[in-house]
């Protein structure tokens, strides 16, 4: 069944808590521990039609965020998602106190009963009002950066749209650019700025209401973050600070000494080569059809993967105006049936989506015999391996997309994945700071910004652009607004992923292998059991990071880049 023929059908709430009490009344009078696994399978079908017609109105509000018929299904959504967490909490009850609980974490995972306890005392019926509050303002922040219509040399060009101009090889036009880009943030830094503190004042009220002493207790437990902690994290960003800028200082160095550049400016630094950075040799069509050929012969897994993706249009690629900005993957459970969803421009980032989101794809592809809602993927950080290791292990198939650029390409995508991590940090340990201190005025939290900045990114120069200088960079970073703490993530996974780098150079048959066992256990294993299951170094072991930099710093370092 292709995407555009799944049914859409709002759930009537009352009709479902009907039910689902219903069923939560068998499950508790379950005699045996196999009746009950059977009234708790039965439970969690009818769970994940819930979470189908909410993925469906989701998928299709970003795809058009003008539809007037799903922006009211989204505001729906945010309006009565929580309600209905507050009944999947009731079942959750049962099963954390269920005498069979032995046996039920034997049929579903340990994973799934430490989740629901982080749960049980994350969501209570008491901060209701304020997770209703906080989702229409992470909606009004995605309306914000999708109203973006900045006109520029007799176009009209939404943020992703801005993005070849903002690398042009003219360094007038890639300023120019970005002058255009930015001001856009600064016409509307007090919506952004007022959202966010609202965004702020709202979680920190949520936190202390539950008990905890401020969100950042109450975003560790959000994250499910089950096997580690601030401490283990801190100490992460340790290692990052110490091993990986000196290296992302040198690259730079190496950037402006290639552009011809006494030092890079802001606007420069996205643009890697003189002679123009890496594109692809084709449009969207020409990108998928070599993705196509890519993954059908990089496995028998990948060939049925993406052949039911392509065959089933579960991939909108292609940016349009009212489209929301970014990219994901997601599973509509009861079609068992990934979807991405991209916004292609015409630069490399294309191919990297392709890539990245398919590893996402192919994870909970097979994972598809899991049934219970919430583990179709595991938690954040584990989820970013896939993707991101997915992006280095078809690197083979490179020179498809970019011909004689390839060599260019890879350099350029293995510095960017060094250089990303500090970045990474940065929004981390700016969301420690911004929560932990709640009462922070805006002018207060931009100055944290930027002191983290000159520490981890002391490469930025916002010569010229005073709306940067004042610390506002993460204005553009959707996470911060929508998703908080899911950033540190992406650099603990970078760095798994950079181990997969180095496991495939090494010994390709077995880098697969272990991907592959990674991608079959979806969201039944913790973040530390996923990494020892793939045959990875835990980031937070002492050693973690300078074990893989060294290897990365020996390749980049013996390329005349010169020549790129």
């Amino acid at each position: 069944m292709k995407f555009s023929e799944f049914k859409y059908e709002r759930p009537d709430f009352e009709a479902f808590k009907a039910q689902l009490k219903v069923m939560i009344e068998e499950v508790k009078n379950a005699t045996s521990s196999e009746e009950q696994i059977i009234k708790i399978k039965n439970a969690h079908r009818y769970i994940n039609e819930m979470y189908t017609s909410s993925d469906l109105a989701t998928i299709r509000h970003s795809i058009n965020t003008k539809d007037e018929f799903y922006e009211g299904e989204s505001e729906y959504w945010d309006e009565y998602m929580p309600l209905y967490i507050e009944q999947l909490q009731e079942l959750e009850k049962v099963l954390l106190h269920s005498p069979y609980r032995k046996e039920l974490e034997e049929a579903f995972s340990k994973q799934y009963f430490d989740i629901m306890e982080n749960s049980e005392k994350t969501f209570s019926n008491a901060i209701l009002q304020e997770m209703q509050e906080e989702n229409k303002l992470v909606t009004e922040y995605n309306k914000l950066i999708a109203s973006a219509a900045i006109e520029f040399e007799g176009g009209t060009y939404n943020l992703s749209g801005m993005r070849p101009f903002m690398i042009a090889k003219d360094r007038e036009t890639r300023r120019h650019a970005s002058e255009a880009c930015y001001k856009f943030f600064e016409e509307n830094e007090e919506r952004f700025d007022t959202l966010f503190d609202k965004l702020v004042k709202v979680r920190d009220q949520k936190a202390k209401k539950l008990g905890f002493k401020n969100y950042v207790e109450y975003g560790y437990h959000m994250m499910n973050r089950t096997d580690y902690n601030q401490d283990m994290v801190k100490t992460f960003r340790k290692q990052v600070l110490e091993e990986i800028v000196p290296v992302a200082n040198k690259l730079y160095e190496k950037q402006a000494k290639r552009l011809g550049l006494a030092k890079l400016s802001y606007y420069d630094i996205d643009f890697v080569f003189e002679t123009g950075n890496a594109t692809p040799q084709g449009d969207a069509h020409f990108i998928l059809e070599n993705g196509k050929k890519m993954y059908s012969e990089l496995s028998p897994e990948t060939k049925e993967f993406f052949e039911f993706m392509t065959t089933n249009e579960l991939l909108d690629l292609e940016t349009k105006p009212g489209k929301q900005a970014g990219g994901y993957c997601t599973l509509i459970s009861s079609y068992k049936a990934p979807f991405i969803f991209s916004n292609f421009n015409g630069t490399s980032g294309d191919v990297d989506v392709l890539t990245h989101e398919a590893g996402h794809a192919f994870q909970v592809y097979n994972s598809r015999w899991i049934d219970v809602p919430g583990l179709f993927f595991p938690t954040y950080e584990s989820c970013e391996i896939h993707s991101m290791s997915m992006e280095f292990i078809t690197w083979p198939w490179m020179e498809n997309f970019f011909g004689k650029d390839v060599d260019k390409y890879k350099y350029e995508h293995l510095s960017s994945a060094v250089k990303f991590i500090p970045y990474g940090v940065v929004v981390d340990e700016f969301q420690h700071i911004i929560y932990e201190n709640p009462e922070m005025t805006p002018d207060e939290r931009k100055a944290v910004w930027r002191k983290l900045e000159k520490q981890y990114l002391p490469h930025k120069d916002y010569t010229g652009c005073d709306i940067l200088d004042r610390g506002t960079w993460w204005f553009k970073q959707g996470h911060i607004f929508a998703s908080p703490f899911y950033y540190i993530d992406y650099t603990l996974a970078q760095i798994c992923a950079l181990q997969f780098w180095k496991k495939m150079n090494e010994d390709r048959t077995k880098g697969w292998e272990d991907y592959l066992k990674i991608c079959k256990v979806g969201g039944t294993m913790s973040f530390l059991q996923i990494v020892e299951l793939g045959g990875l170094i835990s980031p937070f072991a002492d050693g973690c990071v300078k074990s893989v930099i060294g290897d990365i710093e020996s390749y980049l370092m013996a390329i005349d880049d010169s020549k790129l």
